[in-house]
Formats: C-alpha cells, structure tokens, sequence
C-alpha cells in the first residue's frame, strides 16, 4: 500500500488525472506512468465513489476511488475524511474482517483530505446490498460473524488513539438541533412509530445515557455504520464497507444496530435473541470479552438507541432508504424498550 501525503485532489477530475494516479498507484503499478483512465460509474451520495479502469505499459486494473470530493468551499468534516484512508493504512492489515482490497490509502493532513483507492468488488463479482432488500437470518448470522471479527481487533486500540467514542461526538457536534429533529421525526420517516419514541427530547436523553453507558463498559473497536447498505456478498461470504464511523465503543452498538436495520421489524423480533445468541458465541471463540445471558440482552437493549438516533438525524440519503431505516431502528426501540432500560 502507497500513501501519497502531499496534494491529495479535491476535485474528482483531478482524482482521475493519469499523473496524480501514477503517483498514487505506484504499489500496483511497479513506479509505470499510468498512460489511461476509463471511467465505469460515479456514485455521489455524501462521499464520491467512481468505479474506473486504469492502464500502464504492462498492465491494467479494474479500481474504485472513494473521497469527499467537489464539496463546497468552507465544507467541514475533516476527521471524518481521515478516517477511513487511516483505517486502511493502519487497521486493515492487521484485522482478520473480510473488507475491499486495498491498494492506496491516502491522507493529506494539510488540506484535511482522505482518499482510498480499492479493488473494484464489482468488477470481480460481488454485489453490494441495500436497505431495500432485507437480509434473510442466515445472512444475517453470517454479517454479525464478520462484526465479530471487528470486535475481536480490541487489542489495537491502544495503537489508534484517533479511534474515538462517536456517541460523544454525536452530542458534542450537536449535529441537529431538538427542535429541528422533532421536524424530522415528526414528518413521513416517523409516522408509523408511536409517539413517545418520535419524541426528540427522549431521544436526545437516551443518546445522553447511552454515552454514559458505553463509557463504562469494555471498549472494542466498532464499526459504527453496519446497516445492510454497508454489506457486499461476494464468493467468500459477506464484507463490510465505509469504514468512516469506525470508533470506540461496546460490541453491542453494532450488534443491535445491524440485527435491526437488515431485518424487518417481524423478523427482528422473531429472531434476534437467537442471532444475538449466535453472535455472542462467535465473538467467544474470537477472544472477545463480552457477558452472558440477561447482561448481553440488556447491552443489546440499550444500545439499540444508537442506530435509531443515526437515522434520525440523517438528511443527505434517498428518503425512502432512510424512511426504511428509521422505521426498523424505531420499532426496535419501542419493543425493546430500550428508553426505559436506559432510565429515560
């Protein structure tokens, strides 16, 4: 892997130019003059993904770029466009998850810019999932194997100190605020939850407890962002995607978020004790720490507040996806009650 510090493009067509991407590549291509650039399919959605071949005297590669590009002047979230180019160059080697190869992780510091340059999944027969189509249990047992594989990198935090607890980033951003999430909760994403879980008061106090919860218990490496849109089927079994939330944090806000949001609420409910329980028994055998029993179920209910609050505040995806979402996460909520587990 290359990481290229200095001049990391803002712009996708500097992203795509053969001189940048010569540099960038030089891991793959040898240190060769990349000579052709053809573009496949540009996906903008809050990042840029653009699937793309590349040619050099000696040979060809079928590669997808991933990058916060053509933003408008002034745009924040520097940290949140390090992350995953770090996570590549200093996580993804040393972890056993099944994630997109990787061939360039780049991070300029200067102009707070991160870019990753994969194998394009596509192009070798994978298949990316989304919200729309609900995972079957199997699937499900299969997904929460690799989460399991992500807990069980817990060692490695002391290595990553940017790894932070995004729950309190959450609160600390102030990332809506009350008011403007009742708008949202109280408009179409909401409007088959009951009253009280659309109550952004509540909502914003459970995320409170939570944090304050998570906070002390064991902490693992986490994800962060597991629903079904961050999922690929390939030959070898299911991979995770959008590393970018990545964070420090209880095995449970994963757990409960991806058991949630892949499955509809009546599969949810017939099932997630028993995926739960399957999830809890792999983890063991990884070597992670986590309870038994009533404890696990209890973690389980509490943390399901972190993926609903997400959703919740989420403006800048297709309305019907987040529609999905908030709709899962929320009746989770409601049947576990996990405002009153956590004292709200």
């Amino acid at each position: 892997m290359t990481e290229v510090a200095q001049n990391a493009p803002l712009t996708l067509s500097e992203a795509l130019d053969p001189d940048w991407l010569s540099g960038a590549l030089a891991s793959l291509t040898g240190g060769a003059t990349v000579t052709r650039v053809e573009t496949v399919e540009v996906i903008r959605t809050v990042a840029t993904k653009v699937r793309f071949k590349v040619q050099w005297a000696v040979g060809n590669a079928d590669l997808c770029l991933k990058a916060f590009l053509d933003m408008p002047e002034g745009s924040s979230g520097a940290a949140t466009r390090l992350v995953e180019a770090d996570f590549y160059d200093q996580l993804a080697p040393r972890m056993s998850v099944r994630r997109p190869p990787c061939v360039a992780a780049i991070a300029d510091r200067r102009k707070g810019q991160g870019i990753v340059i994969m194998r394009d999944l596509i192009a070798d027969g994978a298949a990316f999932c989304t919200a729309l189509e609900p995972f079957s249990v199997e699937e499900a047992a299969e997904s929460l194997g690799q989460l399991a594989r992500v807990h069980a990198a817990a060692p490695l935090l002391d290595s990553v100190p940017w790894v932070g607890r995004r729950i309190a980033d959450l609160i600390a951003w102030k990332v809506v605020s009350v008011e403007r999430l009742q708008e949202l909760l109280d408009g179409a994403r909401g409007e088959w939850l009951d009253v009280r879980t659309r109550d952004a008061e509540r909502l914003t106090a459970a995320l409170h407890a939570l944090r304050d919860l998570d906070a002390a218990q064991p902490a693992t490496l986490v994800h962060g962002d597991c629903h079904a849109g961050n999922i690929y089927r390939s030959k070898d079994g299911p991979g995770l995607i959008d590393w970018q939330m990545i964070q420090r944090g209880g095995w449970a806000l994963d757990v409960a978020y991806h058991i949630c949001a892949v499955l509809p609420a009546e599969m949810a409910e017939a099932h997630e004790w028993e995926l739960l329980d399957r999830y809890l028994d792999e983890a063991r055998r990884l070597g992670v720490q986590v309870p038994d029993g009533a404890a696990a179920r209890a973690q389980y209910r509490t943390a399901a507040t972190y993926g609903y609050y997400l959703w919740a505040i989420t403006t800048r995806v297709d309305p019907t996806i987040t529609g999905v979402f908030v709709d899962r996460l929320g009746k989770a909520v409601q049947r576990l009650e996990s405002f009153r587990a956590l004292g709200i």
